[in-house]
């Protein structure tokens, strides 16, 4: 190649890198589904005996620049039902509701942790900077004793700590310290 030739080459190729690196992401919507159905199945199935419910499909998105966000809505339990047989709870039903909620939690917490480190893996688009993010909102009945209870937990982390941790490269508290969770 001639000294003319590689200095028209050398500037064509900067220019195509920098187009690159300016092109934005595409996720495509059927990615995006498929994460969505995932997530509804590990809900779904995550007990038999003793099962979460999920109210509505999770939805995801993606925000240019910022990442994959995923949302859901459930109930921790379901509670029993007033009927005009039974029209008020004693004190000790509410509670005991409240408890079990109370010990749901961690379980779907560490749900939303699992469904970030998938996600992360399956977008691969998405650029190693970006966040995954998941929120679960929590559906109460009006006569429940919410206190100590989120009304929303949202999870974030950078797509590139969740794919290390799935890779084997960082270790769980690594990726525990990584996460950024928010309780409404």
């Amino acid at each position: 190649m001639s000294a003319m030739s590689l200095m028209r080459t050398v500037p064509a190729m900067a220019l195509a890198a920098a187009l690159s690196l300016a092109a934005p992401v595409r996720v495509s919507r059927s990615t995006l589904a498929t994460l969505e159905r995932r997530f509804d199945e590990r809900i779904e199935r995550h007990s038999i005996d003793d099962p979460l419910y999920l109210l509505g499909s999770t939805r995801g998105v993606y925000l240019e620049k910022y990442g994959a966000v995923f949302t859901a809505e459930m109930n921790l339990v379901t509670g029993p039902a007033i009927t005009p047989f039974r029209p008020k709870l004693s004190k000790e039903e509410v509670d005991k509701l409240r408890m079990k909620k109370l010990t749901r939690l961690p379980e779907v917490r560490q749900l939303m942790r699992d469904m970030m480190v998938t996600s992360a893996t399956a977008l691969d688009t998405v650029p190693p900077e970006e966040q995954i993010v998941v929120g679960v909102s929590f559906f109460y009945y009006s006569w429940e004793n919410g206190a100590g209870l989120p009304g929303q937990i949202v999870m974030q982390a950078k797509r590139k700590t969740l794919v290390d941790y799935e890779a084997g490269r960082v270790d769980l508290k690594t990726l525990s310290a990584a996460i950024q969770e928010q309780v409404f």
